[in-house]
């Protein structure tokens, strides 16, 4: 809804920038003069204005809300600054500039529209988030509030863009590729129904199955990536979280001030105190594991010696009881992870989630699968793993849409509750339309969307109940598929009614969940082939020599590992088409280089356009990698 800044034309805000109510009047005048400032100055160089109590707002409702948004013309360098990729006339995806503006597909006129809410969202979240300290030693107001040049004064979360886009993607192609696996096992579960050793053909599926599905996903995650703009572009210099601290001095590859944490002291904090801690939650862990399978033990003992109708309910009490405990653990776990992981004082984010996803997934992985492997490989009861892990998937599917959806929304619904009376009322007056100051202030009010690190956590641990153990219940498939489906209207809705709109945040890829799925599929040829290994099938081929029946089991194993590994590499990453088009893209900015005369690519100009042109050639015969051609010119220069 356009508004009006006090010193400029009207504009169309696309951030709110809250403050606490009690916030000191210097502090507020002297970041907002520092949003509005120039950039030539180092301010935003962005507009704001301060949004007034709505009708019959109270006093406590009084809070310090403002309305951010940019120019056109702001916006549009902001595009060229962040490198941001769209459209050109020629069909390519091509980094924005504004000396070319009027040759890229979409720009029309004076360009309004040409940039997405979302790419909009994102510029102005990152020049908030870049906003430096000049020479101010604290914050105006607030003397303990210490700053010094080049520290950032914005501390504002990373919210949607590409990268909630492609965990829709990954959902939506995740359910896709289940279906064939579903299909299939629907009829081998109600054929086999008693017969619980009937799994080789199913195991060795699995094993097929799930190597594929991740090397097409590359390919379709990078055509995505690349329709969107986000393939090739080039990233950033990694910024200081905002979290970080540390003795000041000078960063020796920018010469900015900022805080120095030793590399030494960080070392010592993860592996004397993380790792032991880690250690210990994973001992409690099969502390409980073990607890629950004394609990199967008595009700099993109970049900043989009076086996009736209530017995038998019994026997899958202790099921749903740890399945829930698990999720209680791994909650519980999450927030001690995520206090340790800020604790190792990270200077980037990129380091900080991966320490942080590091932790949560091998506890996760324990926690979640520990029994399920005890039961197939110690135990050797067929009949429990299909009823243990039945159980726990479809319980945890259970707790999971609750937790995730059904609660927030009933939590948001109590929380505006007298917002939403208010404006009932007003409705039944005749105005049809929320004020702009109260739908600001009923959305500010909404949950804070934390990310889909949550999301891809659950698709993690579902990818690994059907890929690891699906051969002994070939219904699991099935019911990942209907979670799946609820899951992505489930998803949809906190998006657009409990949590508050994210910001943009462009990703090219799924980032270290890739590589994080990946590692589960390496781990569900081993866990398959052992299960084959183990079924009378195959024993029956070696009666009187267990030493061969393992060999031949680990031989195959590390055949299937070798097919796999084949594979991954056959399969190219990125599809043929995208590839030439990024290799013309990259000879194009050699050539303009060339141009330039640069001093360096004068002496090997020739060298570097025999080379683009090879790798041109080297992709158009059909190639699946382009790493050895660059590799061998950067070696060469």
């Amino acid at each position: 809804m356009p508004t009006a800044d006090s010193s400029s034309s009207p504009f169309d805000p696309l951030v709110v920038l809250e403050l606490v109510s009690d916030t000191k009047e210097e502090a507020v005048t002297w970041l907002l003069s520092r949003i509005r400032d120039p950039q030539q100055i180092g301010g935003a160089g962005l507009l704001v204005e301060q949004i007034g109590p709505g009708v019959g707002a109270e006093e406590k409702d009084n809070l310090n809300l403002f309305l951010v948004g940019a120019s056109l013309e702001r916006l549009l360098s902001g595009a060229e600054d962040l490198g941001l990729f769209k459209e050109y006339n020629d069909g390519s995806m091509r980094g924005f500039t504004r000396s070319n503006k009027h040759n890229f597909k979409d720009f029309k006129g004076d360009g309004d529209g040409f940039l997405s809410m979302a790419e909009c969202q994102y510029i102005v979240k990152h020049e908030l988030d870049t906003l430096r300290a000049k020479e101010e030693t604290h914050v105006p107001g607030y003397s303990h509030v210490k700053l010094y040049p080049g520290k950032s004064i914005n501390d504002i979360r990373h919210y949607y863009g590409e990268g909630q886009a492609l965990y829709f993607g990954f959902l939506e192609y995740f359910t896709f590729a289940l279906v064939p696996m579903a299909l299939f096992g629907v009829p081998y579960y109600l054929f086999d129904w008693e017969d619980y050793d009937k799994y080789v053909v199913f195991a060795g599926f699995n094993v097929v199955w799930c190597t594929i599905i991740l090397e097409l996903w590359k390919r379709f995650s990078a055509s995505l990536a690349y329709r969107w703009g986000t393939l090739s572009r080039k990233k950033a210099f990694e910024e200081p979280r905002p979290g970080f601290h540390g003795v000041l001095g000078f960063n020796p590859v920018t010469g900015r001030e900022e805080p120095l944490y030793s590399n030494t002291k960080r070392q010592l904090c993860i592996y004397l105190v993380s790792l032991p801690f880690v250690l210990l939650c994973l001992y409690l862990s099969l502390y409980f594991m073990m607890i629950y399978f004394h609990m199967e033990g008595w009700v099993l003992s109970m049900h043989d010696q009076d086996p009736t109708f209530w017995t038998g309910v019994l026997l899958y009490i202790p099921s749903i009881i740890y399945a829930v405990v698990i999720e209680a653990i791994n909650l519980v776990y999450r927030y001690a992870a995520e206090f340790l992981t800020e604790w190792e004082n990270h200077r980037l984010e990129s380091s900080y989630q991966n320490h942080l996803v590091l932790k949560v997934l091998v506890f996760n992985f324990f926690n979640c699968f520990a029994s399920l492997f005890y039961i197939a490989f110690v135990i050797q009861d067929m009949a429990l793993l299909r009823q243990s892990l039945a159980t726990l998937l479809i319980t945890s599917q259970i707790l999971n849409q609750v937790m995730e959806a059904f609660l927030p929304y009933w939590l948001q619904r109590r929380r505006n509750k007298k917002m939403i009376r208010k404006f009932q009322k007003r409705r039944a007056f005749g105005d049809k339309e929320l004020p702009l100051a109260d739908q600001v202030r009923l959305e500010a009010d909404m949950c804070t969307y934390l990310g889909t690190f949550d999301d891809y956590l659950e698709l993690f641990l579902l990818f690994g109940y059907v890929s690891l153990f699906s051969c002994v219940y070939p219904l699991a498939a099935v019911l990942v598929v209907l979670n799946n489906i609820t899951e992505v209207y489930s998803d949809a809705f906190k998006m657009c009614h409990v949590f508050k709109r994210p910001f943009a945040d462009p990703a090219a890829n799924i980032g270290v969940w890739q590589l994080a799925f990946e590692t589960m599929s390496v781990i569900a040829v081993v866990t398959n082939c052992a299960l084959i290994g183990m079924s009378p099938q195959v024993k029956a081929y070696f009666p009187d020599s267990e030493t061969q029946l393992i060999l031949w089991t680990v031989t195959i194993e590390h055949g299937l590992l070798a097919f796999k590994f084949i594979l991954t590499f056959l399969i190219p990453d990125v599809p043929k088409h995208i590839q030439i088009k990024l290799a013309q893209l990259e000879f194009e900015s050699l050539e303009a280089l060339k141009k330039k005369g640069k001093p360096l690519l004068s002496q090997h100009s020739g060298f570097i356009a025999v080379c683009a042109e090879l790798l041109c050639f080297h992709l158009f015969l059909g190639t699946h990698t382009t790493r050895l051609p660059l590799w061998l010119a950067l070696l060469l220069l």
